[in-house]
């Protein structure tokens, strides 16, 4: 049960001697002030009635504020059919919609993802931050493509201030802080549809980014309800409103002809090409592993012909058995063991290992590095699909097909889930409705 009283905050008491009003709600040994914008003298208030005594000059007026303000509280808290915590109480005194705006609600988000050191989501939230402000500061003055010009150079600003340490994540998240250009009672259906068409026509995003984006904008209004932020009547993705459709994409990846093109490609040694092709070559090997998990291979995890190492994205331990291809590119290797700090590959020598920050930017500079020449090295293999960093994992379900028992798989694809393991290798298992099409057409 929830304690409720209006109280005196001595400790907050301004030079004229007068202490400021609050709603003081407790319970669970959590407390909230709700601040009333009134302030008396302390000879002035009653503690035991909650009320200023009549020495007060507008003691009846002020009395009957308290006790409007007292009942509005008691009424929100008892009477919600759901529990309320102090918080969310304090948040509905504020009105259907609230006071936070949803720029400082979403820093606060990206904050706790970065102190939590999960940079690369940290990084993309606070990505479609800066999408939204592009939104609501669009000069339709300018034709689309001028738009588009002005956003990628002030992107490339950041991102060139960034590298020279001028502009730091934690400056973005102050700056939205304090950003109220935008209220959660703003984002009605009509801003969401019009966001998704500037995402589509100024940004230039598939359909995939703006879907993330909603799916961004969702949590954070259902965190924001649940915390009493914002009422639910505010919600834009109900009843009638914007529906978040999750589309599919082909999953496409190299069949083994093509495979044995990069393996047979000549290139230069311990050039950039030659690091890429060697750092691909080792995800397929090791059935498609993540390429930042590759980069980061060490040669302590390296034992008795298998790889121990453990997933950066969930933390899972994973145990592999070397096979000759991916040995014979280790060991291609091996003579710059000490030069590479202890990494199988050379990208992180200079990493400071108590820094996880450095960690993330260097692993980002290498995928985004890789994925340049990757398109070199397709080039050069006469491949015409989209090779990238990612096609490691899909070219090994492709050829992996429906040869491997799914259980298998799941092991080796590191899934939690066999329903994950079967939906993902649906995308590459084409042979029985190859079959039934021939059967039609070849009557």
């Amino acid at each position: 049960m929830a304690i409720i009283k209006i109280v005196l905050r001595k400790n907050m008491m301004r030079k004229d001697g007068t202490i400021p009003l609050a709603i003081r709600i407790s319970e669970n040994y959590k407390t909230n002030y709700k601040w009333l914008g009134q302030y008396v003298l302390e000879k002035d208030w009653d503690k035991i009635s909650q009320k200023v005594k009549r020495t007060h000059p507008n003691a009846k007026k002020l009395n009957n504020f308290l006790l409007k303000k007292l009942t509005e509280t008691n009424d929100i808290y008892f009477d919600s059919k759901k529990t309320l915590s102090p918080k969310q109480v304090k948040e509905k005194l504020k009105g259907p919609g609230g006071t936070q705006s949803f720029f400082e609600f979403a820093a606060k988000r990206v904050e706790r993802k970065f102190n939590k050191k999960v940079y690369s989501v940290a990084k993309s939230e606070m990505s479609i931050l800066y999408n939204l402000s592009e939104f609501l500061s669009k000069d339709d003055s300018l034709t689309i493509e001028q738009s588009r010009i002005e956003i990628k150079k002030r992107r490339k600003e950041r991102i060139s201030k960034a590298r020279k340490n001028e502009l730091h994540i934690k400056d973005a998240i102050a700056s939205f802080k304090k950003n109220k250009k935008l209220l959660f009672q703003d984002i009605s259906d009509t801003f969401i549809k019009n966001y998704k068409v500037f995402c589509s026509s100024h940004l230039e995003h598939k359909p995939r980014t703006v879907t993330n984006q909603l799916i961004f904008i969702r949590t954070l209004f259902n965190s924001a309800i649940k915390e009493g932020i914002i009422d639910a009547t505010f919600y834009p993705f109900s009843g009638d409103n914007e529906k978040i459709k999750i589309g599919t994409s082909h999953k496409i990846g190299l069949i083994p002809t093509e495979v044995e093109r990069i393996e047979s490609l000549k290139v230069e040694k311990q050039s950039s090409m030659w690091h890429t092709k060697n750092i691909w070559l080792t995800a397929f090997y090791f059935a498609g592993i993540r390429i930042s998990d590759a980069v980061q291979l060490k040669w302590s995890e390296i034992k008795d012909g298998r790889l121990l190492y453990t997933m950066d994205k969930n933390k899972k331990p994973v145990s592999l058995k070397i096979s000759d291809k991916a040995l014979r590119i280790i060991n291609s290797y091996k003579s710059q063991k000490n030069e590479n700090n202890g990494y199988v590959f050379p990208f992180l020598k200079d990493v400071n290992p108590q820094d996880e920050e450095d960690l993330f930017r260097k692993i980002r500079n290498a995928t985004k590095l890789f994925n340049k020449y990757l398109k070199r090295i397709a080039s050069a293999c006469d491949i015409d699909k989209n090779l990238s960093n990612h096609i490691a994992r899909h070219t090994f379900g492709n050829i992996a097909g429906d040869r491997i028992h799914p259980q298998m798989l799941q092991k080796l694809y590191r899934h939690s889930d066999l329903k994950t393991t079967l939906n993902y290798q649906a995308n590459f298992i084409h042979k029985e409705t190859d079959e039934a099409l021939e059967r039609v057409i070849n009557f």
